[in-house]
């Protein structure tokens, strides 16, 4: 599209998509349900369930930020930073307290990113794929997605939102609806998105299967 001839701007939905891309991989649970530390499980391809997760973020070729409270997971990601591919730099940022949930983990990303489409995903999707990825930016790049600039588009399984994964655009209006939810003291993801336009997006159920017992983790 180009400038709007009436007035020489751009439609106001534009800038909103033209919005450049980032993946932000959450790495702060305690995982208390899993025993032990999730992003530190052994992953059948070969790492850790979180390094695992940045080979497959990087296969985007957009840049990537971390975000975790575990010095573990910071350690390891800087490491493996310096194996990826230079189109996918790594930002490694410290979760400070309180550690509240994704909902505030959210909202730091976005105050850290602002004017930025943020591609969330958890680290505890072990069998994500890109293709499963790939769908989720298409259905948001979709023309029909200019009639809604700011709906979110957030991954379901067949039964239920998966919304740890899914793209959040960082732009103004969202980034000040999601600070005034933060200081009224909400908490709830899924309160947030209850009062927002969201857009479900079918995927592969087996590919996004979130894992947070040890049972489900001899199933990968």
């Amino acid at each position: 599209m180009g400038r709007d001839p009436r007035d020489g701007r751009r439609p106001a939905w534009q800038p909103l998509l033209q919005l450049p891309l980032r993946a932000c991989l959450l790495s702060g649970g305690e995982s208390r349900r899993m025993g032990r530390d999730k992003a530190l499980l052994p992953h059948p391809e070969g790492g850790t369930w979180l390094e695992r997760s940045l080979r497959l973020l990087a296969q985007l070729e957009m840049p990537i930020t971390l975000l975790s409270r575990h010095s573990a997971h910071l350690e390891l990601a800087e490491e493996i930073a310096l194996k990826l591919a230079p189109c996918s730099p790594v930002t490694v940022l410290v979760e400070p307290p309180p550690w509240e949930g994704p909902l505030l983990a959210l909202h730091r990303l976005m105050q850290q990113h602002p004017d930025e489409r943020l591609l969330l995903c958890p680290v505890d999707m072990p069998e994500l794929t890109p293709a499963a990825m790939q769908n989720l930016l298409a259905a948001a790049d979709d023309p029909a997605a200019a009639q809604t600039p700011t709906r979110l588009h957030l991954a379901h399984d067949g039964e239920r939102l998966q919304p740890l994964l899914g793209l959040y655009p960082s732009s103004a209006p969202i980034r000040s609806h999601l600070a005034a939810a933060v200081e009224r003291g909400e908490r709830r993801l899924q309160s947030w998105l209850a009062t927002l336009p969201c857009q479900a997006v079918p995927l592969d159920a087996h590919a996004i299967r979130n894992v947070n017992w040890p049972e489900a983790d001899k199933r990968i």
